[in-house]
């Protein structure tokens, strides 16, 4: 996994990992990841994490807002 830039400073991912059909998501404080994919969360939310993530912005608000259940279980 990659190490989530964080230039808020503020966020709760600490890292992610990009994969062609999903992100999987690593937060603060647990060892449990979180993989968000195409047929739970949908195609468009998911590669709009994939540029959050890369960009180190805005990740953690936006799955709070729109994705936050809609992990693969």
């Amino acid at each position: 996994m990659e190490r989530y830039k964080n230039l808020d400073g503020n966020s709760a991912v600490y890292s992610y990992e990009l994969r062609p059909n999903a992100i999987a998501v690593k937060f603060d404080g647990t060892s449990q990841i979180y993989v968000y994919s195409y047929p739970r969360a949908g195609h468009t939310f998911v590669e709009q994490m994939k540029l959050l993530a890369i960009s180190g912005r805005g990740l953690n608000s936006f799955i709070q807002m729109n994705v936050r259940r809609l992990y693969d279980r």
